[in-house]
């Protein structure tokens, strides 16, 4: 008999031993779960989980869902990301679709797993979601130390050796790529100020809805030159981020848009606000307590996104010599005033040091009256460009005939256009007349008389005031009068001469 067989175990030896030692594991693991509490368990773990890293070639990187009072971007960036690596072998995905939202939003589910390959690599990631007892005490200053009864993480494990490459490499690229996935399928949002919200946290002082403003360039009643200045300096501006940071200015542009009523500032605002896939803010000055309400609002603003302030002219004081009048009047009334926005506060956000708190923003400024405003609020690095939004042009009624008829040439049109160029019409008195028919040839018809009689009154009212100013028979007369007797009066130049010899 071989002497080595004689000491081999049996299998049932083996099996019986295992299954003994397999028991005794059950039994701690339930005595340490059971009996000791979580802060022991989280350092036992914690222990057996640093000396078994020290025997493995992974790497594992924590992504928190939460950096203190903000979202972590890079949980976001992958969250993004990793929705468009989901396959066939994902188990479990979670679906979402906010009112406000267009598209569906499909994302990994709770302890799902996900492999990526980049650049040759396989990466691991891992939803964690972890429960938690409510806390009784709440840190403001972290949003991970909640009342809320889960905690999620996203757990990315590679090889030691790519180390380096991950964060050099890997995860600016997620980044980069979640940014380009989030602007195609963005929702272009309009945002107004929320003042439930405003004590809370700072993503809560906006609310916000889609806009479905359908204006576009395309479709805007306005001169094709200074639509296509217009595109061109907006493309500029998105594409120039190195040279701002170089030239050292605040990655920003200012826009101020002036005109009559109903000549399409706020559609030029959608417009560029479709072509960009920009946000828009609408701030309303009036209804801010003073410049620390303004420095509130401005910070929660994102990047690629457009402030808006409209009748600027109205809607706020930005002349310096009513701030010096204040001073004479009592204390009661300083006190008021101090509750108002002022100009240097405000020119502080729009070109001062805080107007460098974010990037890609643009500005726009709308008034009816260009005249009334401060020339400290117009100089260029405030409003960059000044649009002067005109009356109707024929090159405007050619295209509100193509959107509201859905025609490019009819025999109406050398008329109309030649009126148009004679009176002073806005494209939303032009488009008012062209949707009050559906028919081509009736709207026209009725918008070469609505022309016709806006001309009339025209010569009308000028012919009016030509009279008014005129002097009538009655005082032509009595001037001719006054002017009769007053040579009458002046003495002969002759009879003069002859008394200046006789001296």
């Amino acid at each position: 008999m071989n002497l080595s067989s004689t000491k081999m175990p049996s299998a049932k030896t083996v099996l019986s031993t295992a299954a003994s030692l397999a028991a005794s594991m059950m039994l701690v693991r339930t005595i340490v779960h059971d009996f000791l509490p979580h802060e022991v368990q989280d350092f036992i773990f914690s222990g057996f989980r640093k000396v078994l890293n020290r025997f493995s070639s992974q790497q594992t990187i924590v992504i928190e869902e939460f950096d203190e009072l903000t979202n972590n971007q890079v949980y976001v960036a992958a969250e993004i990301y990793l929705g468009n690596k989901i396959s066939f072998n994902t188990e479990t995905l979670t679906i979402t679709k906010s009112e406000k939202e267009k598209n569906i939003k499909v994302s990994m589910g709770k302890n799902e797993d996900i492999i990526d390959t980049f650049d040759g690599i396989q990466f691991k990631w891992r939803l964690v979601c972890t429960q938690i007892e409510s806390n009784d005490y709440h840190n403001p200053r972290h949003l991970n130390s909640t009342i809320r009864s889960e905690v999620r993480s996203f757990q990315l494990c590679f090889h030691k050796k790519y180390k380096e490459k991950v964060l050099a490499s890997y995860l600016p690229y997620i980044l980069e790529q979640s940014k380009s996935m989030k602007e195609e399928n963005k929702t272009v949002k309009l945002l107004t100020v929320n003042w439930n919200g405003r004590r809370g946290n700072l993503d809560d002082i906006w609310s916000s809805v889609n806009l479905d403003h359908p204006a576009t360039f395309d479709t805007l009643a306005m001169d094709v030159e200074l639509k296509k200045m217009i595109m061109e300096d907006l493309k500029m501006f998105v594409e120039r981020k190195e040279f701002y940071r170089r030239v050292g200015k605040a990655w920003k542009r200012g826009y101020l848009l002036y005109g009559p009523p109903g000549t399409g500032k706020s559609s030029l605002i959608a417009a560029i606000a479709n072509y960009l896939n920009f946000d828009i803010y609408d701030l309303e000055l009036t209804s801010l307590r003073g410049n620390s309400d303004l420095r509130r609002l401005l910070i929660a603003t994102t990047n690629r996104s457009i402030l808006v302030v409209e009748d600027i002219d109205c809607t706020m004081d930005l002349q310096d010599r009513l701030a010096q009048a204040r001073a004479a009047q009592p204390h009661h009334m300083i006190y008021e005033a101090n509750q108002q926005v002022t100009l240097s506060g405000f020119l502080n956000f729009i070109d001062g040091l805080w107007s460098s708190c974010g990037d890609e923003r643009i500005i726009v400024f709308t008034t009816n009256h260009k005249d009334r405003l401060d020339h400290a609020l117009l100089r260029p690095g405030r409003m960059d460009i000044h649009i002067h939004m005109s009356f109707c042009t024929p090159s405007g009624f050619t295209i509100l005939a193509f959107n509201y008829l859905g025609i490019n040439d009819h025999p109406l049109f050398t008329e109309i256009e030649e009126l148009i160029e004679k009176v002073e019409v806005t494209p939303a008195m032009v488009a008012e007349e062209l949707m009050r028919k559906g028919n081509p040839d009736v709207a026209l018809e009725g918008l070469l008389e609505f022309l016709q009689n806006k001309k009339r009154e025209n010569e009308e009212a000028k012919i009016n005031e030509t009279q008014k100013n005129k002097p009538d028979k009655k005082e032509r007369e009595n001037e001719d009068a006054m002017i009769i007797e007053i040579q009458k009066e002046e003495p002969d130049q002759k009879e003069i001469q002859r008394l200046i010899h006789m001296n």
